[in-house]
């Protein structure tokens, strides 16, 4: 099988690797212009990377070992399921932090792949993409809202490609250690975060301001879909049956988190003990985004980064992403030899 589905398929079998402050995960899928991907297999690896971002902004070495670790399995696993190409990338655990060289050789030597990344603002539009390629032409203008590990981004406009990409610092992880150290918290530690957001928020606010309003407005990380699996509610009028959001539900449910230890927070309908710690980070960003955007209601969108990337792959855009494709299927036996050879003389 050369990542063909059969001789007469036009379908191609891709990967994309999307290696987060949390999670290596993996999504193979069958794809093929015009068509949504197929789902082949998913492989998720903790990496746990936001609990050893030093003080100097370096990842420990515990973090890095546990990185590539996850990443060989992952490059291990899209070999058995034959993917033709894999996309792996990095977000800012990784892009943003201080030993990214090194990091980004350990990785080339052990797993045998070179990661790429996207700026903040690419992150954004191509989440944009695929949340607009879900809900189609009739849901423009649109805005999207994502709440990742290290930044927020906030996008919004009317075609494929959005008119506006903003990429701000207000990460659940990056927050949770610069604002909510203890656990559980103190109203005055949220309500100096909720400050801090704020005024971070402002010239973004403004800006969005001149785009109009949304025709409707989705959200799409990791964040959101926790905080509305246990805060929000299913819609059967939507399609799939998405999950919506609304900010008196968020802005109820933050002094409850505060008043959690991780653990507790943990038990809670769909949320991964991983994300425990920085759910009440994610929870203020999002209930004083909403806020100052005058938002009343997010429909959680199915489709996020990885969707959108697999997607402009098969339709690129005229703004094309920065990121590397690594054809494994074309790679030749004496390569995965010497990448064996390595990990089993591999110290420790």
């Amino acid at each position: 099988m050369n990542g063909r589905v059969s001789g007469s398929d036009p379908r191609v079998r891709l990967a994309v690797l999307d290696i987060g402050s949390n999670s290596a995960n993996l999504r193979v899928v069958d794809a093929y212009p015009g068509s949504p991907p197929l789902p082949v297999y998913r492989l998720k690896t903790p990496t746990r990377l936001a609990e050893e971002i030093r003080a100097d902004g370096a990842v420990g070495v515990a973090g890095v070992k546990r990185l590539v670790a996850a990443v060989c399995s992952a490059v291990d696993a899209a070999r058995r399921y034959e993917v033709a190409e894999l996309i792996p990338f990095a977000t800012s655990a990784v892009r943003d932090a201080a030993n990214r060289d090194q990091i980004l050789t350990a990785l080339r030597s052990e797993a045998g792949v070179d990661i790429g990344f996207l700026s903040g603002e690419e992150e954004g539009r191509i989440t944009y993409f695929a949340a607009h390629r879900w809900y189609g032409w009739s849901a423009a203008p649109l805005l999207v809202l994502d709440i990742g590990g290290g930044s927020m981004e906030i996008v919004q406009g009317r075609d494929e490609d959005p008119a506006l990409a903003l990429s701000l610092p207000l990460g659940a992880g990056r927050l949770t250690r610069s604002h909510l150290r203890d656990h559980p918290a103190e109203p005055r530690q949220v309500k100096r975060l909720r400050g801090h957001v704020r005024e971070v928020l402002t010239p973004a606010v403004q800006r969005v301001g001149l785009e109009g309003r949304p025709g409707k407005v989705v959200a799409t990380s990791k964040t959101f879909k926790h905080l509305a699996r246990f805060a929000g509610e299913t819609d059967p009028t939507l399609r799939a049956g998405s999950r919506v959001l609304t900010r008196g539900q968020v802005r109820k449910w933050i002094p409850r988190l505060a008043a959690m230890n991780p653990a507790e927070r943990a038990e809670l309908p769909g949320v991964p003990r991983a994300r425990a710690r920085q759910l009440l980070a994610g929870a203020v960003v999002a209930e004083t985004a909403m806020s100052e955007l005058d938002v009343d209601r997010v429909e959680v969108c199915p489709w996020a980064l990885r969707e959108g990337i697999l997607l402009r792959r098969l339709a690129p855009l005229p703004s094309p992403d920065t990121l590397r494709q690594v054809r494994l299927i074309e790679s030749s036996s004496a390569t995965v030899s010497r990448l064996d050879d390595r990990r089993q003389n591999r110290p420790g």
